[in-house]
């Protein structure tokens, strides 16, 4: 079981690596998932987000998508789109991810990615500040 905390990493480059790990069969534990940096212009970002969960672009209710606003759910649906959810292996593999908003069950961190580690420089927006934007309250 790896545990992996999510504490100023580079959304994109952490999640490819999570879906690398999961396809190859590891359960994998992220923990901090609001903690978690996407880079870019935050306007951009939260408008982006803001756009998928409007009426107009989900089509009708029935066969619409679920984008969620808590960051937790947020962050494992992102990942999931990564995954080749449609096989056997990709809904296994995403049965084996567990995110977790905070750190519920005091997990410690037994593996760090340090390409995935954010500099702090560059424009950047976090999950739960992407989360606020599109109406999270929590």
């Amino acid at each position: 079981m790896l545990v992996i905390d999510g504490t100023n990493m580079v959304f994109g480059r952490l999640a490819s690596q999570l879906a690398k790990k999961l396809m190859l069969g590891e359960e994998v534990h992220l923990i901090n998932a609001e903690k978690l940096v996407i880079r870019g212009n935050p306007v951009q970002i939260s408008g982006r987000y803001k756009v998928k969960r409007t009426i107009k672009h989900k089509g009708t209710p029935e066969r619409s998508p679920v984008w969620s606003r808590v960051p937790h759910m947020l962050v494992k649906r992102m990942v999931r789109g990564m995954l080749p959810r449609k096989t056997l292996r990709g809904t296994e593999a995403l049965h084996r991810l567990k995110v977790y908003t905070g750190n519920p069950k005091n997990l410690k961190e037994n593996l760090k990615l340090e390409n995935a580690t954010f500099d702090g420089v560059s424009k950047h927006i976090t999950i739960h500040e992407l989360c606020r934007s599109i109406g999270y309250t929590g």
